[in-house]
């Protein structure tokens, strides 16, 4: 652990009492540190000594974006470099039906604050994947050149989906105009929003783990439902009652969900590829 408690003492600027593993994941060691002022943090760093740099920066660029909203809580950016990014450690706490409502409320107001244009100015990672965010001015072609067509190539290649699914999703991705819905603009959106990236500090929603980018405000809400949020209808209402949905948004829940499917598939292997299948055809059905 002295490499360790050297590079966070570094990137911080302070003395650092002691530093434990807390567990790794897609390639990332998750380490917690005590620091002699009091204040814990969290880090996470390169598990093999590769650079990442780039996923570190996109973290950082994320969790700042999100943090000027001053919406949803986020942890707080306290250093990165090529190897490593130090986090605020946030409190613990669990959800209540009261305070989902609130989550739901602040989601609302975070995609509200908007964005210049659907995408980011900084190169985005969802994971261990690289993420296009190339600027883009309509969703549904942004949407399907940059969220679609990448992941389904990348598993395609991998032959990680039959060449039925591959016509599906591109079926889709043809189809979208038609499917997207009314036009809106720019949410600012977490973009990685299933139930393991929100925390309940103190019984407040946060957000940790973004992907963030300016996209459409249904795909959050899309990633909460995919595997299951807590209180999901009391986060709803609260979002509801903040800023209404367009009509017709619990149809295309499916075609929210097809980007982490397809991510899933690329990360996961063809174990997703029913569920992705399952998505394509409620999306064009809807």
């Amino acid at each position: 652990m002295k490499n360790f408690t050297e590079r966070i003492g570094h990137l911080l600027k302070a003395s650092v009492l002691d530093v434990s593993v807390a567990g790794t994941q897609h390639g990332y060691l998750h380490l917690y540190a005590t620091l002699e002022d009091g204040r814990r943090a969290f880090a996470k760093a390169a598990g093999g000594g590769e650079d990442l740099g780039a996923a570190f920066a996109a973290e950082a660029h994320g969790l700042r974006w999100l943090a000027e909203a001053g919406a949803v809580p986020v942890p707080d950016v306290l250093g990165f470099d090529d190897g490593m990014i130090v986090l605020s450690l946030l409190p613990p706490g669990g959800p209540t039906p009261e305070s989902a409502y609130r989550f739901g409320a602040d989601l609302a107001l975070l995609h509200a604050a908007g964005a210049e244009t659907f995408g980011a100015p900084w190169p985005g990672f969802i994971a261990s994947l690289p993420l296009d965010n190339t600027p883009g001015t309509e969703w549904p072609s942004w949407y399907a050149e940059r969220r679609l067509v990448p992941y389904l190539r990348r598993a395609s290649d991998a032959d990680l989906l039959s060449a039925a699914d591959v016509r599906l999703v591109e079926t889709v991705a043809a189809r979208l105009a038609e499917l997207a819905g009314p036009a809106e603009p720019p949410a600012r959106i977490h973009g990685d929003c299933w139930s393991g990236n929100v925390l309940w500090p103190r019984g407040r929603g946060a957000l940790i783990d973004p992907a963030a980018h300016g996209g459409h405000r249904e795909t959050d809400l899309a990633m909460l439902a995919l595997f299951g949020a807590p209180h999901l209808d009391r986060i709803l209402r609260g979002y509801a009652g903040a800023a209404p949905l367009a009509g017709g948004w619990r149809a295309r829940v499916p075609l929210h969900q097809l980007h982490p499917l397809l991510v899933h598939v690329c990360l996961f292997g063809a174990s997703y590829a029913a569920r992705l299948r399952t998505a394509a055809r409620a999306a064009l059905t809807a």
